[in-house]
This record gives structure tokens, C-alpha cells and sequence, in this order.
């Protein structure tokens, strides 16, 4: 008797086109067929963030700063994020997903992967769920999504971008070799410019050769990332899609008009975000254990620097000092500074953490007066009460 074998998995990868772009211009009809950038202040140090397909024909893409879409274009409609807008059209959009399968993961406002593996007994193959997931999509919000179908999350991101806007690309469980063999490396996940560089110095160019490049020669360049660069190139990517209700991490990050490089203007700024990532974990009753520290220099090039803690917190004095010695592993001070982000993850329930520290007493009362604070900026604004590092920055202005 011949054992069964086991049915491929079936992922789905949506990704709405030019979303910020496309619901300004479902909310604005005159702004259909026309280049639109969403995006922070032109005058100022904005960046894009999201583009239309009309203002991509310009070279235009997010992150690029706004000034610069600005020269590229200049007739294109500049608008502000409406965050809020987006997040409601978001939501609609779940909703549809859900309908499918309740295996959806969220990468983001824009983005889902779905497990359809089960799904299919009653709704089809996985192909047809897609077509239909885009359709439902559209006559739910009058966007577009593109879509990838594939046995595993990394071939179906890739093929939900090959064929965008409105798109539809499926790869076969057999087919995946084949459909990798010419994608150039710069395709995977965790392949940037640096690693792209080394990638070239050593011959490989496209996934096909990369997936066939001797593993210890990878590894000795690479490290880890050689071993698990090369494991997508052969198209194994065994992780689940998993259905997360909860946000995975708490972040707040600024650019600044001009850049910074003075040491305590650095410490007052990182203050200024500590205070609302804290802030932001206590509204939600979170605490997290993952701290990170994000500066970007006036070239764009960005570096991260984390800690993990013994202990989750949302205090904001913990935090902060975390994130000073974190600032220590930077250039900062050395080099001007454009951008800076303080962020924690590991995010868990309050009430989970009922273990106090060794100095149990001081803690409370540092805690009721961090409350304390909340209440006040709640009912009076955010600028009703202030604590000295950041007194200190506006008596120099």
C-alpha cells in the first residue's frame, strides 16, 4: 500500500497597488490619471511613501525624499499621509480576506499573506481564491490588488510583484526552479546592496546561480545569511503563515528639517520619542522586551541597534537609558544625523507581568507618577506638562 502524499501547501500573497496613492484617488475622482505623491512636507525633509503609478512613469518611489520627486515631476499632486483614512480602507480590505480562510497574516496596511491549503475543498483551487479574493477586494473599495500564488511566503511575495498593478501570477509546486532560475538576487528577502555587491564580486547574479553556489564558499563570505540566502534560492521556505492579532512591535521616528549632530540635541530628540513609544505601549496595556535604536545618516544609509531586556517594560525612563547606550554603538556625534527611531518589541500583556524588581517600592512610585503624567497630557494636551531634558531644549531655541 503506498503512502499518501501530502498536499503542497497553498499561500496567497495580496498586495494592493500603490495603496495610499490609489485611495486618494478613488476619494478624489479628479485625481484619476494623474501623478500623485503621498508623502511628508515638500518645502521640508519629507520622504515618499507612496506613489502612483502615474508619478512611477517619473522615477518616483517611496522613500525617495520629496524634494527630489518634486524636481522629477512638477506637476504631480503633492498630498499628506492620512493615516487614519488608510487604516480604515485596511480594515475593510481584512475583512474580505478573512472570508477565505482565517489563516491571514498581516505584513502590513497593504499586504497579507493567506494559507488557502484547507480552503480549497470548498472553494477551489488556490488560483481561483485569488482571482476571486482581487475581485472581492474591488467591489468592496474600488482598488486593485496584486496577487502571488505559490507553495511557500517567499516565492508567492515574489510573484505578487511581477506582473503589478492589478496582476495575478501562479507558480506550480514543480515549477518553482524554473520560475526563480533568472530573478535577480537582489529579489530576496535580506539581499541589500551591500550583500548584492559581494554577491557580484563573487560571479552570482540571478537566484538560479546563486541556489547552485557551493555552501561552504557561501557561508565563509556570508555567515548565517550565505546559508539562508542560498535556502530561498533553491525555493525552501518553510515558515507558516501565522495569523497575528496583536501588533509585534511599538515604534516612533522623526526626520528632522535640518540634521542634527550635537550630542544633547540627540538625547533631548530620542527623549521625545521615548516618551511617546512609552506613552503608546501604556495605551494599549503592553509592555515589550526588545529595545531598538534607528539612525539614519545624510547619505540614507541606516543602522539598528537593539537590546533585549530581563525584564519587559513600558517605562520610559528604562527605555531611555537603553537607548542611550544603544546611541553609543552609532557614529552619532561623529556624523550629522537625518532621521532617528526608537522602537520595542516582544510585546506582551501588562498583566502578565506581575514580577517586580529588586527595588519593588520604587518602582510603584515611579510608575503611578509616569500614570500621573498620562492623565494630565490626556485631558490638558500633550504639551501640559514637560520633564526637564526636554525644558531644557526649548530654553535654546
Amino acid at each position: 500500500m503506498h503512502k499518501m502524499e501530502k498536499m503542497p501547501r497553498a499561500i496567497i500573497h495580496v498586495d494592493m497597488d500603490a495603496f495610499y496613492a490609489s485611495v486618494e484617488q478613488r476619494d478624489r475622482p479628479e485625481l484619476r490619471g494623474r501623478p500623485v505623491v503621498v508623502g511628508g512636507p515638500v518645502k521640508g525633509r519629507g520622504v515618499v511613501s507612496a506613489a502612483s503609478y502615474e508619478a512611477r512613469s517619473f522615477g518616483i518611489h517611496s522613500a525617495m525624499p520629496m524634494a527630489e520627486a518634486l524636481r522629477r515631476c512638477p506637476h504631480a499632486v503633492f498630498l499628506p499621509v492620512r493615516m487614519k483614512r488608510y487604516q480604515e480602507v485596511s480594515s475593510v480590505i481584512r475583512g474580505v480576506l478573512l472570508r477565505f480562510t482565517p489563516l491571514v497574516e498581516h505584513l502590513a496596511l497593504d499586504e497579507s499573506f493567506l494559507d488557502v491549503t484547507g480552503s480549497q475543498t470548498l472553494l477551489g483551487p488556490a488560483k481561483e481564491i485569488a482571482g476571486r479574493i482581487k475581485r472581492e477586494i474591488f467591489e468592496a473599495t474600488g482598488l486593485t490588488a496584486s496577487a502571488g500564488v505559490a507553495s511557500n511566503k517567499f516565492v508567492a511575495k515574489i510573484a505578487s510583484d511581477l506582473d503589478k498593478p492589478d496582476g495575478l501570477v501562479v507558480v506550480p509546486h514543480d515549477g518553482v526552479h524554473m520560475f526563480l532560475e533568472h530573478l535577480p538576487v537582489s529579489r530576496i528577502w535580506g539581499v541589500g546592496r551591500v550583500t548584492s555587491r559581494i554577491l557580484e564580486e563573487m560571479g552570482i547574479r540571478s537566484i538560479g546561480q546563486l541556489s547552485r553556489f557551493p555552501v561552504d564558499l557561501l557561508e565563509s563570505r556570508l555567515g548565517k545569511t550565505g546559508l539562508e540566502i542560498r535556502k530561498l534560492a533553491c525555493g525552501e521556505d518553510d515558515r507558516p503563515v501565522e495569523p497575528y492579532t496583536d501588533a509585534r512591535s511599538v515604534s516612533h521616528e522623526e526626520t528632522f528639517a535640518r540634521d542634527i549632530r550635537d550630542r544633547e540635541t540627540i538625547r533631548r530628540e530620542l527623549y521625545r520619542l521615548t516618551e511617546k513609544v512609552g506613552y503608546r505601549l501604556r495605551k494599549r496595556g503592553l509592555r515589550g522586551n526588545v529595545v531598538q535604536l534607528k539612525v539614519r545618516y545624510p547619505d540614507f544609509s541606516t543602522v539598528t541597534r537593539r537590546v533585549t531586556l530581563q525584564k519587559p517594560t513600558n517605562n520610559d525612563r528604562v527605555i531611555f537609558q537603553e537607548v542611550q547606550r544603544l546611541l553609543d554603538r552609532t557614529e552619532a556625534g561623529r556624523k550629522n544625523i537625518r532621521l532617528l527611531g526608537v522602537g520595542i518589541s516582544g510585546l506582551r500583556p501588562e498583566e502578565m507581568e506581575g514580577q517586580l524588581g529588586l527595588f519593588p517600592g520604587q518602582e510603584r512610585r515611579i510608575e503611578e507618577e509616569i500614570k500621573a503624567v498620562d492623565r494630565i497630557r490626556e485631558r490638558f494636551g500633550p504639551d501640559a506638562i514637560k520633564r526637564g531634558i526636554v525644558l531644557d531644549s526649548e530654553d535654546e531655541d
